[in-house]
């Protein structure tokens, strides 16, 4: 959908030239993860595991870089809580304890058919970059997240929530390119989604003009 080349990152932590990495890549798209950030970034005292502590030491640092490098930046699932933690946001450990939330879990087991199918609507904040990518209000999204946002991040504007009022997607304020974070998987059968794909046709739109020096 965005029509672009994909680097992986290993996840090195301080053995990582940031700079460095940051010379080479127009983009930085962080994926989504069966593991969960571990909670003494955001002064949590529990999380669900797996755990993945050499991502975490990757990415909190190595994103806000690229923010401040004007490299544009998509989220995806883990990575939209790895963009609210790292502005100094806080997560729910476990949505399912919190009352009032509706079910963000998929059902692992039923078909990945089933379990990417859209669960909810979305509302989407209409002044906000989201809703100009959607060209609609009427959104639905997939699920599939143990944790979410709890307190917002520092210089975080909220681009959507969930009918429960939970943050699904967030930009970064002031951020001289591209940068959005979402909680649903959006890469999910991308060309058969008008909403997805544009999501991913703007990031790639993006990253060409950082290529050209544009940004």
């Amino acid at each position: 959908g965005a029509d672009a080349m994909a680097m992986m990152i290993p996840p090195l932590g301080r053995r990582l030239d940031i700079e460095e990495l940051l010379g080479r890549v127009d983009g930085l798209l962080l994926t989504g993860s069966p593991s969960n950030i571990e909670p003494q970034h955001y002064g949590g005292n529990n999380s669900v595991p797996p755990h993945d502590p050499h991502r975490d030491a990757t990415t909190l640092k190595l994103l806000r870089r690229a923010v401040e490098r004007a490299i544009p930046l998509l989220a995806i699932c883990r990575g939209c809580q790895e963009v609210n933690v790292a502005y100094g946001g806080t997560l729910h450990p476990q949505l399912d304890q919190v009352e009032g939330l509706i079910r963000h879990r998929e059902d692992s087991t039923r078909p990945l058919d089933e379990q990417y199918a859209p669960t909810h609507k979305l509302e989407l904040t209409d002044t906000g970059l989201l809703a100009s990518l959607a060209g609609t209000t009427d959104v639905s999204v997939n699920s599939l997240h143990t944790q979410g946002v709890a307190k917002l991040g520092a210089g975080l504007v909220v681009e959507a929530t969930a009918p429960d009022g939970l943050i699904e997607a967030f930009s970064v304020q002031g951020s001289a390119a591209f940068s959005l974070a979402v909680q649903w998987h959006p890469e999910w059968k991308v060309a058969e989604n008008p909403f997805y794909l544009a999501i991913f046709r703007a990031f790639g739109t993006a990253c060409r003009q950082r290529m050209s020096g544009a940004i």
